[in-house]
């Protein structure tokens, strides 16, 4: 059983005529998209908003039609994958290196939804590393400085060894955390930390978690 694709298929269906969607980016996400391209050949009318590249050349070649988050007023649902979700809904995101593009999207949102299997579902968040969006020009500081904080960070990287570059362009710093108690105090002193353009810590802001596992799919309403 293809629990990403039972996942995304079923999210689909929470997307009505004339919504402005989000459209999220990663293997679970991508079930979604292809499941909502099937609906808007069949004739439902929406506009999606990308959280990536990699989906907007998919969106595109299904024909989706798509606008910018800046060219839309307010985005009716965002549907997104999520590397880890806590017993208390808090998420660590930015696996597939989206997670900017992904926080802002999710910012403008009334409805987020999150998908996943169930072996994402986790007591405390942490174990999955903690993506940390920093500019290249004085990142070489700030791994010193996680380093020092015994974050045990590394920089990303492609398959050929080069530094990833996120679409913004940024280089991304992955912590290795084991556990985090506390992310709301975690993720106030990444915000003031310089440099650091965002994490990977999505606190207080899934309505929704539709989870797929052998015995199926469940929808679970946190606010």
């Amino acid at each position: 059983m293809n629990l990403k694709k039972l996942v995304g298929e079923k999210a689909a269906e929470f997307i009505e005529e004339g919504m402005v969607v989000g459209l999220g980016t990663g293997s679970t996400a991508y079930y979604m998209v292809e499941a909502l391209g099937r609906r808007v050949k069949k004739g439902l009318h929406i506009t999606g908003v990308t959280t990536s590249a990699q989906t907007k050349i998919q969106a595109e070649a299904l024909g989706i039609p798509l606008k910018s988050v800046d060219e839309v007023d307010q985005i009716d649902i965002t549907i997104d994958g999520a590397d880890e979700i806590s017993s208390t809904y808090q998420g660590i995101k930015g696996g597939g290196g989206a997670l900017l593009f992904e926080k802002i999207v999710a910012r403008y949102s009334d409805t987020v939804i999150w998908i996943v299997d169930d072996s994402k579902l986790v007591k405390e968040i942490g174990d999955f590393p903690l993506p940390v969006e920093v500019i290249p020009y004085g990142s070489q500081q700030l791994l010193k400085l996680f380093k020092e904080r015994g974050y045990r960070p590394a920089f990303r990287q492609t398959e050929d060894g080069e530094r990833y570059l996120t679409d913004a362009g940024h280089y991304i710093i992955d912590l290795q955390m084991k556990k985090i108690a506390d992310p709301h105090t975690l993720a106030d002193w990444l915000d003031h930390q310089t440099g650091v353009v965002e994490h990977g810590l999505f606190l207080d802001c899934v309505n929704t978690v539709i989870v797929g596992s052998e015995k199926g799919v469940e929808i679970q309403n946190v606010r």
